[in-house]
């Protein structure tokens, strides 16, 4: 492409940069699909199964189901190697750092046993790792031993187990099910893509998911789900939303949670999750910051609908009050959000990696020009 040719994008909007076969987010519509399934249709489905329809496009059959499930548990089981490298870090680092972190240093098992490549074997065991770290980081934080897996129990049931040391209700593994269904894939946002250039360099599928998770955890891409429950414990009850409301939005500041890149209309992901949180907040303190959550939404739809604009929550508005409810802290919120995007990322990266080139966009240089500044004499 010659520089009259050269398309001028400062964040990409509109510009497609490749193709996939992965997920469709129509934001017009408020449509989103897996592999050609709508996103409705796959609430309910066991997770795993789910997972490997992302990863490869087609539904596990028996034996391919038994052997992901045993994998993963398999997998998610620290080694005391992985314990210790742990342990190494500091208690009170953010999980996002952390997760960031070590996964470049896990070492994955040259032996292959799914037959499906060794690519999407790593990525599994990365994925298996990744939740492990977020219950045992947890753990050590607490000054509590580290738990490991059961076999023969389902993966987030597991896992909920392994974080809190008891085992979690039927409803509420089937609520973490659906939230990280829901949140599993979502085309070339700004962590996949991020993970799709460092990709693009041949660097391993570990460099590539870490790369990822770092982007992951700022604030306009996944630490929303953080930064919009904090805001409704910082507002305190319903009554007080609208004014925080019209405070922000005359103060120019972004009420996290609130609009998406993407969709023109409702989030369908966060229509999925309003009503599983009104189902799941239950006592006290969940029921108040999921109302006071509510009534931020409504506040910032009025104000909007008063310029003649709308405005929808989106997935991180309400993900947080599902989270909130089943006893995750607030600061672990994106790590769940990473232990559910990375088999995106895995997705991606093994689509990529069939076709991929190197990514290097042209940059406009706006510096002096050779010639205009005059040489500094050395001393």
């Amino acid at each position: 492409m010659t520089a009259k040719e050269s398309l001028y994008s400062t964040d990409l909007a509109g510009v497609i940069v490749g193709e996939t076969a992965i997920s469709d987010v129509q934001g017009d519509v408020g449509l989103l699909s897996y592999r050609g399934f709508n996103i409705n249709e796959l609430i309910g489905v066991p997770f795993l199964h789910v997972v490997w329809l992302v990863l490869f496009g087609e539904w596990p059959d028996e034996r391919k189901k038994s052997r992901l499930k045993a994998f993963m548990c398999r997998h998610t089981r620290l080694s005391h190697a992985e314990i210790d490298l742990l342990q190494k870090v500091p208690k009170s680092l953010h999980p996002m750092l952390m997760l960031q972190g070590l996964v470049p240093l896990l070492t994955p098992p040259e032996e292959e046993t799914l037959d499906v490549g060794q690519d999407a074997e790593h990525g599994l065991f990365l994925a298996a790792k990744i939740t492990a770290l977020v219950a045992a980081h947890y753990r050590l934080s607490q000054n509590k031993v580290v738990l490991q897996p059961v076999p023969g129990l389902l993966f987030h049931e597991n896992f909920l187990t392994m974080f809190h040391g008891s085992s979690p209700t039927e409803e509420q593994r089937r609520m973490l099910d659906a939230a990280q269904i829901l949140q599993m894939e979502h085309s070339f946002n700004c962590g996949t893509f991020a993970g799709r250039v460092c990709a693009s360099s041949l660097a391993p599928i570990q460099s590539s998911i870490s790369a990822s998770i770092g982007t992951l955890f700022g604030k306009l891409h996944g630490g929303a789900d953080q930064a919009a429950l904090e805001m409704a414990m910082h507002i305190g009850s319903p009554d007080k939303a609208e004014a925080y409301v019209r405070n922000a939005l005359a103060n120019k500041e972004k009420i996290m949670g609130m609009g998406h890149r993407e969709y023109r209309t409702v989030d369908p992901r966060a229509k999925i999750l309003k009503p599983m949180a009104m189902e799941l907040c239950k006592d006290k303190e969940s029921r108040n910051l999921l109302e006071t959550l509510i009534a931020v939404e409504e506040a910032c739809q009025r104000e909007f609908a008063d310029k003649g604009k709308e405005i929808w929550a989106n997935v991180e508005f309400y993900k947080g009050a599902v989270f909130h409810s089943l006893g995750i802290p607030t600061h672990y919120f994106t790590a769940m959000f990473a232990m559910a995007r990375v088999y995106g990322y895995i997705a991606h990266f093994l689509e990529f990696r069939r076709d991929s080139r190197l990514i290097r966009p042209r940059a406009q240089y706006i510096g002096p020009a050779v010639g205009s500044r005059c040489k500094k004499s050395a001393a």
